[in-house]
């Protein structure tokens, strides 16, 4: 279904597998893969007039390419979002956005518990363009309001964050950014569009690590960032020049990762709360992070903003990392790696992998603590999952 007026009142399990879709002459049910670095004109007006967007069209892959283009297609009609733009990976997407909207002297707030490499980003390299960045707590909507200087372009957020799962609370937030001036990103690769909406909370932009839930099956890198046509313009200008370019291989695995999408994160979103409430029960086990649980800080307000809870649990061993590693080594079903979002459980350890590049005072105040284990639950039978973690626990 190419016209894209035609899914306005479609459900997203239909758009995940429609939306964006285009033909060639061929007529094609499945989409097709365009693996070419470039595209041949009829004459050489046409080719001026590509060039100097007089004509719309396909020119050179590193900025316009047709698989590329479906994808981000259909993953704006899943968000809710009048556009996007795809990129190599997800920590390229915050770059290209970050040096599409910030210039020197801007500051950044951004929330303490977001992914290791984004901390990086911002204070190593970022601060390099002398762009600051001040960290906040994620769950104290004050601090939000306190740290905006008359300079705050970007509010960056994880909800939930990587790896304890804390839930922001997007509307708030949005308020004071809206009232400042200053452009709302909230990462929404835990939930995806299946559990939540940033847009429709009051974020201004969204951003995706589409190596994670979106492909689901730990196969390729990709990102995306998503939010106005005026504002994905400007990025595009961005990506034409500099190229932190999807591959159309890559663009056309995630186009069929997005078909499954909301059957995965439903199931796994369901047997990471079973697994979650089981780790609660245990006795060596000091705490468990899932928004789903009661037992979570923000659990009221994570439900407010998502369906479920998501397929990631973290959770603290007694005895810290000895007995951590002792869990984690035991496992012979999950894969110990730091990539999650898999249609396989995997299991890492965020102090030391994810996280391990962070000062360490600045892991403690982020909560990433020596004895912290960071499940990505998949669609094993959660019986097996146990069973699997039990082997660990009985070590201790």
């Amino acid at each position: 279904m190419s016209d894209q007026k035609k899914l306005a009142d479609l459900q997203m399990d239909t758009l995940a597998v429609r939306a964006g879709t285009m033909r060639t002459e061929f007529n094609e049910h499945s989409e097709a893969m365009f693996l070419t670095s470039s595209f041949v004109y009829e004459n050489s007006q046409i080719a001026a007039d590509r060039f100097a967007n007089a004509q719309n069209g396909y020119i050179y892959s590193r900025f316009t390419n047709p698989s590329v283009t479906m994808f981000q297609n259909r993953l704006a009609a899943l968000e809710g979002a009048p556009a996007c733009i795809a990129t190599a990976s997800g920590m390229a997407a915050i770059f290209a956005l970050s040096l599409t909207v910030l210039k020197a002297g801007d500051h950044i707030i951004c929330s303490r518990s977001v992914f290791g490499s984004t901390i990086q980003m911002f204070s190593n390299i970022l601060s390099k363009f002398d762009i600051s960045t001040t960290y906040v707590d994620l769950s104290k909507v004050n601090e939000f309001q306190s740290a905006m200087l008359p300079n705050t372009k970007m509010v960056y957020i994880e909800s939930p964050s990587n790896p304890l799962t804390e839930i922001a609370d997007i509307h708030a937030i949005s308020l004071i950014c809206k009232a400042s001036g200053a452009l709302l990103v909230v990462d929404n690769c835990f939930c995806t569009p299946v559990l939540q909406k940033p847009l429709e909370l009051g974020a201004d932009v969204i951003i995706h690590s589409a190596t994670k839930f979106l492909d689901g099956q730990g196969r390729v890198l990709g990102g995306a960032i998503l939010g106005s046509e005026e504002l994905i313009t400007k990025i595009f200008a961005f990506n034409r020049v500099t190229g932190p370019t999807l591959s159309a291989f890559n663009a056309w695995v995630l186009l069929k990762g997005l078909e499954t999408l909301s059957l995965r994160v439903d199931k796994q979103s369901d047997q990471a709360f079973e697994l979650a409430s089981w780790l609660e029960s245990l006795n060596m086990v000091e705490r468990v992070y899932h928004p789903q649980l009661p037992s979570h800080p923000q659990h009221a307000l994570a439900m407010r903003q998502q369906r479920k809870g998501g397929a990631i649990v973290s959770f603290v061993v007694k005895g810290g990392r000895e007995n951590a590693w002792k869990v984690i080594d035991a496992t012979q079903l999950c894969s110990i790696t730091a990539n999650l979002g898999d249609t396989r459980t995997t299991i890492t350890h965020p102090a030391t992998t994810t996280h391990g590049r962070m000062p360490e005072a600045d892991r403690e105040k982020a909560g990433i603590v020596e004895g912290l284990i960071r499940i990505s639950v998949g669609l094993e039978n959660v019986t097996d999952l146990k069973n699997d973690l039990q082997r660990g626990f009985d070590l201790i």
